[in-house]
């Protein structure tokens, strides 16, 4: 039987989805227009007022927002509340040096688990379930979003961050876990100790687990849902708007409900800005309809996707988006962390190194692999291995501190990456992530 967190809003129809979202986004543009001095110049800009926006069907008069405003307005020139009304913030690596922080008060956080709420329970999770979150916990969303969520719907919640994958296993069986959330390569590997030490999916309890955070296949599903014996669904966020909950997949594996009572969701040409129909292929603009703290109106998130308003055997109402076919910028998601070639050029000419450098990601088995190729003037070459090996070491340590994820460094001769005529090749991804 199909379980929900908040069946008559999930399962409301289209019309008062739709009367809710009207209501929401008149109220947030004033709030936005009266306490977000930064967002109401960008209005005034766009010849835009809040009497403009009478309706969801007006909201193509907004201005955009993208991470570049976040990076612009960082650390309080989003903040729409006092800060002494704030309680906690959450933080995304940052592309120059400065992280992208998003603001929370209670009101906010309330919300978030709510969300998180209906995601578990579209994994069949209730009150008898014992939820083990091992998504990293810290800046990082994962943890306390899944955290948050499991509380509220009254799961035993085993906080137990990431890492540590032999002790996680020894608590998923003495406490009987019954529903995993984590990074899906995270669960690969879980599943690879399990057998290591001897052990199946018999000889645990789980039924379920939610992954997100990094791409992941329909193979990589299968074969997750195969090792641990459980049903692997999928869910979407972005710490912008508030981490993991923003979208989840139900019982049918079939596409992420949106949480429209939370989040208007729009496809836009990547090019133009031009808002595109349902069905069609673009880039996905959310605006939080109330978030309180830190509303974002339009927020690109460069994702590439299909919206579908479709009927959903689990009854829900809430319109689907895909799984991200792609980036319209330059960001790559390697072991759940956001990575930018410009984050790597920041460090490399800080660190008085060449701008002639390439990043080449792979996958073995479930882990990301990430490499950096970087081209020394020929007077800093060196024969020596020891002194290659020092240097290798000192800008890994380097990139790590400014990533959050350490890549494996190779200090190559001069012009031995290859040029390009055109715009340079900086990433080779040989993942097959779709």
């Amino acid at each position: 039987m199909e379980k929900y967190f908040q069946k008559d809003i999930e399962c409301a129809d289209v019309q008062t989805i739709k009367g809710w979202q009207n209501e929401k986004l008149l109220r947030q543009v004033r709030n936005v227009w009266d306490n977000v001095p930064y967002y109401r110049n960008l209005m005034e800009k766009a010849g835009v007022i809040p009497e403009d926006i009478k309706s969801v069907d007006d909201i193509s008069k907004l201005p955009f927002l993208s991470k570049a405003d976040l990076r612009d307005a960082y650390p309080y020139g989003l903040l729409a509340r006092p800060l002494s009304e704030c309680v906690r913030i959450h933080s995304t690596s940052g592309t120059t040096g400065k992280r992208v922080i998003a603001f929370y008060n209670r009101h906010d956080i309330d919300l978030w688990n709510d969300c998180c709420s209906r995601a578990l329970a579209a994994a069949g999770a209730d009150e008898n379930d014992v939820c083990q979150v091992a998504y990293g916990y810290g800046l990082f969303t994962g943890g306390a979003g899944l955290d948050g969520g499991s509380h509220k719907l009254g799961c035993l919640t085993l906080p137990m961050s990431s890492g540590n994958t032999e002790r996680q296993i020894q608590f998923m069986r003495d406490l009987g876990a019954t529903v995993l959330c984590c990074t899906p390569s995270y669960a690969v590997y879980i599943g690879e100790v399990l057998h290591e030490m001897g052990l199946s999916a018999d000889d645990i309890k789980l039924k379920a687990g939610i992954f997100g955070a990094e791409p992941w296949t329909e193979e990589m599903r299968r074969d997750i849902e195969k090792t641990l014996g459980i049903k692997a669904y999928d869910i979407y966020g972005l710490t912008e708007l508030s981490g993991p909950g923003v979208a989840f997949e139900c019982s049918a594996q079939s596409g992420m409900h949106i949480n429209e009572d939370h989040f208007y969701a729009e496809i836009i040409d990547p090019d133009t800005g031009e808002v595109l129909p349902e069905g069609e292929k673009g880039e996905l603009v959310f605006t939080s309809l109330d978030k309180e703290a830190f509303p974002l109106l339009r927020y690109r998130t460069r994702d590439i996707c299909v919206l579908k308003r479709e009927k959903c055997p689990c009854g829900r109402t809430h319109i689907k988006m895909c799984k991200p076919m792609g980036r319209s910028d330059d960001m790559l998601i390697i072991r759940g962390v956001n990575v930018f070639p410009s984050q790597i050029e920041t460090v490399l000419m800080k660190m008085g190194y060449s701008a002639n450098y390439q990043i080449v990601v792979d996958r073995v088995g479930a882990t990301d692999t990430f490499d950096v190729y970087v081209e020394l003037p020929g007077d800093q070459f060196s024969d020596t291995v020891r002194e290659m090996t020092e240097k290798e070491s000192a800008l890994s340590g380097a990139l790590k501190t400014m990533l959050g994820i350490n890549p494996k460094v190779h200090l190559v001769q001069p012009k031995s990456i290859t040029r390009s005529e055109g715009k340079a090749v900086r990433v080779i991804d040989k993942r097959k992530l779709v």
